[in-house]
C-alpha cells in the first residue's frame, strides 16, 4: 500500500479521507500522550476513550468537502497541511458533538457499537446511579466531549500558524461552534415544548448540522485558499442548501432506517419526539387534511419513551400514507440539486466542482449523477460516499 505525501496535493487528491486520517492519527498521539503525562487513570477512562471514537467510524465528509473547496479555488502545497489540519479539527468537533448528543438523547448506540457514556457505566457499574445531570457515564462523557472540543480547537490554532489567511479562517471557525451549540438546544428544547413546526425544524437542522457539515467546511477550504469574500460567501450558502438535504435525508434514516446500518435502534428519533422536518411535515398535512386520528397518534406517540415497536410502526406507516415522507424526498433532491449548482457556478476548477456535487449526492442518499461544470462524475460507489453513520 503506498504511502500519501500529505504535503503532495495531488497525492492527497487520491485519497482524502486516508490522508486526513493520519494527519488526525499524528494529532492525536500527541494530545494523548499528553493525557497520560497529566494522569494515567484519566488518560485511560477518557483521553483513550475520544482518541478510539475520534478514530472509529464516520465518513470524514467536513474534512473532504474543506479539502475540495481548497483545492478548487487553486489552493497548492503551502495550502495542504493547513487544510489537512483544519479537517482533522472539524472531525474533532464531530467528536464532540456526536458524544454529547448520546448523552443528551440517551442513545444507547452510536455506529452500531455501544456509546461513550453506556461503555463508562458499564465499566463502574453505575448505570442505575443517577446524577443531576444523568449516570456517572453521562456526566463522565460530558468531559469526554469538552475534551474533544478542545482538541478541535488546539489542532485548529497549530494548523493556521504562519498562515496569512489564520484571521479569515477564524472568522469561520468561531460562529460555527456557537451555531452548532444554538442549534443543539433547539433540537433539545423542541422536544420539552412541543415546537415542532416545519419552519422552527428547518432553523434548527441549519444551525445544527447544516452549516457546519457542508457550508463551513466548504468557507474554510476557500478561505485557505485565499479566495474572495464572494466565492467563499457563495460556497456557504451552497453548503447552508446542500447541508440541510443532508440531514433531511439524516433524519429520514433515523426514522425508516435499518439498524445495522444506521447504528441505532429504528425508530429512536421517533420515541425520543425529535423535532424532525418529516414529523413536522406529517403534522401539518395532518392538521390541512382534518386528520385527527393522524395527529392524535402523533401526539400520543412522538416523544414517548416507552413507546412499543407497534405504535412505532403505526406513526411509519402514518408518515408514509400522508404523503410526508415522499414530500421530504422531493426537498432534500430539490435542496440538493440546489447546493451542487451553486457550487458548480462558485468558479471553481471543474474537477473540484464535480468532486463536491459528488460528495454532496452521495451524503444526501441520491445516486451519481451529472454534476459541477464538466459533465459527468467519475465512476464511484455511491455507497462509499455514504458510507456508515455520522
Amino acid at each position: 500500500m503506498r504511502v500519501l505525501d500529505p504535503l503532495d496535493p495531488l497525492d492527497v487528491d487520491e485519497d482524502v479521507p486516508a490522508a486526513v486520517e493520519a494527519c488526525l492519527g499524528e494529532i492525536l498521539e500527541r494530545r494523548l500522550a499528553e493525557a497520560q503525562a497529566t494522569d494515567p487513570v484519566f488518560a485511560a477512562d477518557i483521553a483513550a476513550r475520544v482518541v478510539r471514537f475520534a478514530r472509529a467510524g464516520g465518513r470524514r465528509l467536513r474534512a473532504e468537502f474543506l479539502w475540495w473547496a481548497m483545492r478548487g479555488c487553486g489552493g497548492e502545497d503551502a495550502e495542504a497541511g493547513r487544510a489537512l489540519g483544519a479537517g482533522a479539527a472539524l472531525e474533532l468537533i464531530q467528536a464532540c458533538a456526536l458524544i454529547h448528543d448520546d448523552v443528551m438523547d440517551g442513545s444507547s448506540l452510536r455506529r452500531g457499537r455501544p456509546a461513550l457514556h453506556v461503555v463508562m457505566d458499564d465499566q463502574y457499574g453505575t448505570g442505575d446511579r443517577e446524577l443531576p445531570c444523568g449516570t456517572f457515564g453521562g456526566a463522565a462523557a460530558v468531559l469526554a466531549g469538552d475534551l474533544a472540543l478542545g482538541w478541535a480547537d488546539d489542532a485548529f490554532a497549530e494548523c493556521l500558524q504562519g498562515s496569512p489567511a489564520a484571521v479569515r479562517a477564524y472568522g469561520v471557525w468561531r460562529p460555527m461552534r456557537t451555531e452548532m451549540v444554538a442549534g443543539q438546544y433547539l433540537d433539545l428544547r423542541a422536544q420539552v415544548t412541543g415546537a415542532g413546526s416545519a419552519g422552527q425544524a428547518v432553523r434548527t437542522a441549519v444551525l445544527k448540522t447544516a452549516l457546519y457539515t457542508v457550508g463551513h467546511p466548504l468557507a474554510l477550504g476557500a478561505t485557505l485558499a485565499g479566495a474572495p469574500e464572494g466565492t467563499v460567501g457563495r460556497l456557504r450558502e451552497a453548503g447552508r442548501s446542500a447541508g440541510l438535504a443532508f440531514q433531511l435525508h439524516d433524519d429520514l434514516q433515523g426514522t425508516f432506517g435499518e439498524p445495522a446500518v444506521i447504528g441505532k435502534p429504528v425508530g429512536e428519533d421517533v420515541r425520543e419526539g425529535k423535532a424532525t422536518y418529516v414529523l413536522a411535515v406529517a403534522r401539518d398535512l395532518c392538521a390541512r387534511r382534518g386528520d385527527r386520528a393522524g395527529l392524535r397518534l402523533l401526539d400520543e406517540v412522538a416523544g414517548a419513551p416507552a413507546a412499543g415497536a407497534r405504535d412505532v410502526a403505526r406513526v411509519l406507516d402514518l408518515l408514509v400514507s400522508c404523503g410526508a415522507r415522499d414530500q421530504v424526498t422531493e426537498r432534500i433532491e430539490e435542496l440538493c440539486a440546489r447546493g451542487a449548482g451553486a457550487v458548480a457556478g462558485a468558479g471553481l476548477s471543474p474537477a473540484a466542482a464535480d468532486r463536491i456535487g459528488l460528495l454532496l449526492r452521495g451524503a444526501c442518499g441520491l445516486a451519481p449523477g451529472v454534476t459541477g461544470t464538466a459533465g459527468a462524475v467519475r465512476d464511484t460507489d455511491a455507497t462509499v460516499l455514504m458510507g456508515e453513520g455520522r
